[in-house]
């Protein structure tokens, strides 16, 4: 059995269903790093191969999201993303192939190579586009026009709602399993990024819930209105209280038990912008551990590692690589088909 945290509490499995979705456990490796004049081991988790067809960090998260629809009869699923975005991807594949038509309200986002074949993927999943932008009441009435009376359930930024976050306490426990049958050794530190918060969260409780002590660096990488220290005790504590409720076995002082640094250092000139520092990050990575990052948030991640290793952080530590290293299969030759994308979004198309 693939979630831990079913096996470790049944009351809650019963309770709270999932949709299999992932290949899981992801596996663990070990890699060599030269920093200065010292040698490291870096432990990787490798959630960049969550899944055949398109991994990285959104599948756990998508498993009780799409159960959620599933479980109301939503015919439709709809989320939100800039144009590039791995979550609204993530989502539109899995939605269609769970049976669910799917609805992406996309934000323009800074320039960078590839953002047209991510358009070009949502016009051959048949993905319908919307322009989201604006005031709040602007947004509001985008929603209305386009989901009222169609049946849909709506997965927020990111699917960090407290059941998204629910996958990552199961990836927690899925690491704590690896470190007890000798995969790896445990770490004292995890890197990893901070988006919307969710996957950060559910490491954090997952490990208390395990009574494992790691000390989760969390990167930010998007705006503060997204992703703050506030915002992230606050999701922390319902996810803890409502896997109480569900099942009392989960201590309800779960969210004080926690051992997470927020760090901002890192996010440069904002999302999806990048930097020498952030390149360097992930030049060094391919080099020297073999794994393929991008500016976004891998990058960044992998920046504060190397940052505090230039600094004499002791191993082990553990990177946490949430980006998809699955090829897409995208047919480039598809031209824009503006009844189809917002003409706003020509600009992205190589």
């Amino acid at each position: 059995m693939s979630n831990h945290l079913s096996r470790a509490f049944p009351l809650l499995a019963s309770r709270l269903p999932y949709m299999s979705l992932a290949d899981l456990p992801t596996p663990v490796s070990v890699r060599a790093l030269t920093s200065g004049s010292k040698r490291h081991e870096i432990t990787v988790k490798h959630d960049d191969v969550t899944a055949e067809d398109y991994g990285g960090n959104k599948i756990r998260k998508l498993e009780y999201l799409l159960q959620q629809a599933s479980t109301k009869r939503a015919k439709r699923v709809a989320t939100f993303g800039t144009v590039g975005s791995h979550h609204a991807i993530a989502t539109a594949l899995y939605a269609k192939r769970a049976g669910f038509e799917c609805t992406c309200f996309l934000s323009h986002q800074s320039m960078r190579p590839g953002l047209g074949n991510a358009l070009r993927f949502h016009l051959q999943n048949e993905t319908e586009i919307f322009r989201f932008g604006g005031d709040r009441k602007k947004r509001v009435a985008t929603l209305r026009k386009h989901l009222q009376g169609r049946n849909a359930w709506v997965v927020p930024l990111g699917g960090s709602t407290w059941q998204g976050t629910v996958g990552y306490v199961n990836a927690a426990l899925e690491l704590a399993a690896q470190i007890k049958t000798g995969e790896l050794t445990c770490p004292s530190r995890l890197y990893i990024a901070l988006g919307t918060m969710g996957t950060a969260a559910g490491l954090a409780l997952g490990f208390a819930l395990a009574g494992i002590d790691i000390e989760i660096q969390a990167i930010r990488v998007t705006l503060d209105r997204y992703a703050n220290k506030t915002a992230l005790d606050r999701l922390m504590r319902k996810t803890a209280t409502m896997l109480n409720a569900i099942d009392p076995n989960i201590p309800a002082d779960l969210a004080s038990r926690t051992n997470l640094r927020f760090r901002s250092e890192f996010l440069g000139d904002g999302y999806g912008r990048t930097d020498d520092v952030t390149e360097r990050a992930i030049a060094i990575a391919g080099d020297e551990l073999d794994l393929s990052l991008e500016c976004t948030y891998s990058g960044k991640a992998m920046a504060a590692l190397l940052h505090d290793l230039d600094e004499g952080v002791d191993d082990p530590v553990l990177f946490w690589n949430t980006y998809s290293s699955r090829p897409m299969i995208i047919d480039e030759s598809i031209e824009p088909d503006f009844e189809r994308v917002p003409r706003e979004f020509a600009r992205y198309f190589d």
